[in-house]
């Protein structure tokens, strides 16, 4: 007697929901294929995790930052990437009962990619071709892993196509990654420079030498890094170029090479963010080398109405800068080729980037940048300024304790502490410190080369048994002393007076 044939069995909702996140994947691989291939700087992926973030509101960006610190940007790639992988998981689960609802997920997020995409600065007609081939692959692998042959031959057959589909992801994952060797060019470009600059000789009498105290110059591993750019751009020097227009007589387009051909010049200076809060670490020192930009402006030939720089990078970011504080003569705004005698390092901008003292990165700091519009505030707005932050950014005047850390002990006795202060620009005259409610007492001051850095202050006391508190202030060259009122760093940065509470007892 003839067994009867049995019905195929239908498909785990484990196994489906592995084969569409194993599809979402495939999807992602050949994308970036396609991105490399054509040379393209951002593949979809990180255009969908670029939209993800200019989506997000300012205030939670900012403090998501401070959260994860650095983490941010793979954490925001790591978080797009799980997301798109539970929508084609969803997607696999749905391919057997209600086909039409799978395949209109993946077409759905074939759209979402579509419009970061074309959202992207750079984008254009060969920017839709790596969406396309995701969702041709999304399509073809999904429908190849679900078929009612897989079904029918069982689990056996479906990890054999599962296995497959995983292996051949990683290949073309790896070959993506060959293929894209952009940033490699980049840093073997950067290493053969040979720029005419110097590192700076840190002057005598800077550091104060107090135990635990960060350096002066900040080194540049531990130079504070914020930009919103998820794939660093990769320029090399012979790709760049910077286009000067707008409300001029005459627009330039400079080339790296006419840029570093010119008499160029160092100067110490200290860069801070506005959303570094009291006693927070985004800041840091360095001596910075190019061309200040005033020179080309004046070339250039600024027509009468303009007040405003939009400065626009590689990636698209924009921030708008005061005119004034280019075109000053006393300020020293430049466009920066080289970080203590070494070309830029890629991701602090190379290999151009602005440095304008006394005015805060998110106004005027632009990374990898390439396009100077000279305008009126009233006719633009910029990045940041859309997100909620002040237009002009002035730095504000601040002061830090490094040293004790909050919480820290220390032993009883005659102490040494101290830290740093800042007003960039305008120079800081003095620092007061006061410990557990006494009166004020005037710091000693490391040296400095000019106004624009910041400066070491060191203080004493007798520390008996416990629980100690201390204050710190400073008192800048106009005559302005930091207020004790505290305010969130948006929309202007933070204000207020650093204190840390420490114990005096047996470390």
């Amino acid at each position: 007697m003839d067994n009867p044939q049995l019905p195929p069995k239908t498909p785990t909702r484990w196994m489906l929901f592995l084969a569409g996140a194993l599809t979402g994947l495939a999807g992602i691989a050949t994308s970036l294929v396609a991105t490399a291939l054509l040379g393209q700087q951002t593949s979809p992926l990180i255009a969908v995790a670029n939209l993800v973030r200019d989506s997000t509101p300012g205030s939670l960006a900012d403090s998501l930052i401070h959260l994860v610190k650095h983490l941010d940007k793979p954490l925001l790639v790591a978080g797009t990437t799980i997301g798109l992988l539970a929508l084609a998981g969803f997607a696999g689960v749905q391919s057997v009962r209600r086909v039409w609802l799978s395949y209109l997920v993946m077409t759905l997020m074939a759209g979402v990619a579509l419009f970061a995409v074309l959202t992207e600065p750079d984008a254009g007609p060969a920017a839709l071709l790596p969406v396309a081939v995701g969702l041709a692959t999304w399509l073809l692998v999904l429908g190849w892993l679900t078929s009612p042959r897989v079904d029918a031959a069982g689990r056996r057959a479906f990890l054999l196509r599962a296995g497959l589909a995983g292996a051949g992801t990683l290949v073309v994952a790896g070959a993506g990654q060959w293929i894209g060797r952009g940033r490699k060019r980049v840093d073997q470009a950067r290493e053969l420079l040979r720029l005419p600059v110097v590192a700076g000789e840190v002057p005598a009498g800077a550091d104060l030498g107090v135990y635990k105290y960060q350096p002066w110059r900040t080194l540049v591993r531990h130079f504070y890094q914020v930009h919103t750019a998820i794939s660093l751009p990769a320029i090399t020097p012979d790709q760049w170029q910077l286009r000067i227009h707008g409300m001029v007589d005459k627009p330039l387009t400079i080339s790296y090479a006419d840029l570093v051909s010119r008499k160029l010049t160092g100067e110490w200076v200290t860069l801070c963010c506005v959303s570094n809060f009291v006693g927070g670490g985004l800041v840091g020192n360095a001596f910075w080398s190019g061309l200040p930009i005033r020179e080309l402006l004046q070339e250039a030939g600024v027509k009468p109405g303009a007040d405003a720089v939009k400065q626009t990078s590689q990636d698209g970011w924009t921030c708008g800068t005061p005119l004034s504080a280019l075109t000053d003569p006393k300020r020293n705004a430049m466009l920066a080729v080289a970080m203590d005698g070494k070309p830029l390092p890629v991701e602090h901008g190379f290999p151009v980037r602005m440095v304008v003292p006394g005015l805060y990165g998110y106004v005027s700091a632009t990374k990898w940048l390439v396009d100077i519009e000279v305008t009126q505030f009233s006719k633009f707005s910029a990045y940041w300024t859309e997100r909620g932050w002040g237009e002009k950014g002035p730095v504000k005047t601040e002061s830090r304790i490094d040293v004790p850390a909050d919480g820290q002990t220390m032993r009883p006795g005659r102490r040494r502490f101290g830290g740093s202060a800042w007003a960039q620009f305008t120079g800081i005259e003095k620092v007061e410190y006061q410990l557990d409610g006494g009166a004020w007492q005037r710091a000693d001051l490391g040296t400095v080369p000019n106004n624009d850095t910041w400066v070491q202050w060191a203080g004493e006391a007798d520390l008996s048994m416990g629980k100690h508190v201390l204050v710190v202030r400073a008192t800048d060259k106009s005559g302005y002393t930091q207020t004790a009122a505290r305010a969130d760093v948006l929309p202007d940065g933070a204000t207020g007076w650093h204190t840390v509470q420490f114990d005096a007892g047996n470390e």
